[in-house]
């Protein structure tokens, strides 16, 4: 019988069917469990409704359990129903009555989202340093590279002079820009739902601004069938903003693939980070860019499977939300892995020097002659013409050498600096220290 039932157990279909995959991210929710409740037990000492010894007594069994999860010790034991009921059952078990009090104004609704929201924001943060990582590495990589020049293309056809400087490049500012998004998403993780309880509030004079201090959250959900809402709206924002980070690493992922190929051969990797063939002795196959651009695409799908999910939902809680769970547990680990794979396969990268210097590429370079005719006087048009006859005769041929770009983010001006400002801004504006602090204070 679970702890909150009167008399009639479920039936066993009923009740595997509805916990579904709950027990294994309610262990990953685990810690964050303990750290909402010690924050919820010390606001019931500070209104009165726990004693002072019952708080000590708490606060002690709370962080014994919060070490054993560390230590790999915290299990959900066999006809427990959740998390919740564990952490209760062994406060009881070990304390008596006082763990009974625990759950005094407020709900399981509010306990998981708590949970969820604490979650939410550890999550953000690890992707935010693999994402620090990655944007580090191709600022590194654009500065070594940025003379080495490479075809651009539209429509997949030859088109411009590019570099690798600048192909590096826009994979940091988009990462950079995805991070703002991400920051969206930690902002609505960043605020506090406990003590909504169901959605309707408490008949208890809980102070909910103590426990968003306790718990260090930027700010809380004032209204509390807002905060019960924000469940699922919580959600479908990571879930765009990690499809944000996802399309950049797709189109990363993508390009490698395109750009080993033996048609293209102007990037390589070491023989050991790449794959063989079971039948021919020559390949080395791109298999970890081809995963990560699979992945990418699984997890550019989830914003559709919540709002989905979603769908016919009103106000308040509904069991249906349990499974927002499924889609974006799953999205956050793919994602952290796709980006720590991306960086670890980039560190090897290995680029091609003067490609352009081909006579293959010389067609690139017709802007840049259009651009010269002009400069020396001819009107744009015209000159347009001009090129465009003389590759018809076959008579092009350019200085495949005199490249000059200048302006801000072209080949000869990077714009790194200003780049690497636009993503340190970001990171700033995350402020995780104010989490760490409030968790010290908690825990120590």
């Amino acid at each position: 019988m679970k702890i909150w039932q009167k008399e009639t157990d479920s039936s066993q279909e009923v009740e595997k069917f509805t916990i579904g995959r709950d027990p294994e991210f309610d262990q990953i929710l685990a810690p964050f469990d303990v750290l909402g409740s010690m924050a919820h037990a010390k606001m019931l000492c500070k209104i009165g409704l726990l004693t002072n010894e019952e708080n000590e007594l708490l606060q002690k069994g709370l962080k014994e359990i919060y070490l054993e999860i560390e230590k790999g010790q915290f299990q959900i034991q066999p006809g427990v129903e959740d998390v919740h009921s564990q952490v209760e059952f062994l406060l009881t078990q070990r304390f008596g009555e006082v763990g009974k009090k625990l759950h005094s104004g407020r709900s399981r609704n509010d306990q998981v989202l708590v949970d969820l929201k604490l979650y939410y924001r550890a999550a953000i943060r690890e992707l935010v340093i693999e994402t620090q990582e990655l944007f580090d590495l191709m600022i590194e990589l654009s500065q070594k590279h940025k003379t080495d020049l490479m075809p651009g293309y539209t429509h997949t056809q030859l088109a411009m002079p590019s570099s690798f400087g600048l192909w590096f490049g826009s994979i940091a500012e988009g990462l950079a820009e995805d991070l703002a998004l991400l920051k969206v998403a930690f902002d609505l993780s960043n605020k506090n739902p406990l003590g909504s309880a169901a959605g309707y509030g408490s008949s208890f004079p809980l102070d909910r601004t103590y426990t968003t201090e306790l718990l260090g959250f930027g700010d809380l959900h004032h209204n509390v069938i807002n905060a019960q809402n924000s469940r699922g709206k919580t959600e479908r924002t990571i879930a765009f903003a990690l499809a944000g980070l996802a399309a950049t690493l797709n189109r990363l992922s993508n390009d490698c693939i395109q750009f080993m190929n033996q048609h293209f051969g102007f990037i390589s990797f070491p023989d050991e980070l790449t794959t063989g063939s079971s039948i021919m002795p020559h390949k080395k196959n791109p298999d970890v860019f081809e995963l990560i651009r699979a992945k990418t695409n699984q997890i550019q799908a989830v914003p559709n499977a919540i709002t989905m999910l979603l769908t016919n939902t009103g106000t308040g809680y509904h069991r249906d939300l349990q499974l927002l769970k499924e889609e974006i547990f799953p999205a956050v680990e793919s994602l952290g892995n796709c980006i720590s794979m991306s960086a670890f396969m980039l560190k090897s990268v290995r680029v091609k020097k003067e490609i352009l210097a081909d006579k293959f590429y010389k067609h690139l370079f017709s802007v840049e002659e259009v651009n010269n005719l002009v400069i020396s006087g001819l009107p744009f048009r015209d000159a347009y013409k001009k090129v465009g006859f003389a590759i018809e005769k076959g008579d092009f041929n350019p200085d495949q050498n005199s490249i000059n770009h200048t302006h801000e983010g072209s080949i000869g001006n990077l714009c790194l600096e200003e780049i690497q400002i636009k993503f340190d801004v970001v990171i700033h504006q995350f402020n995780f220290e104010k989490m760490d602090e409030a968790f010290n204070r908690l825990l120590h």
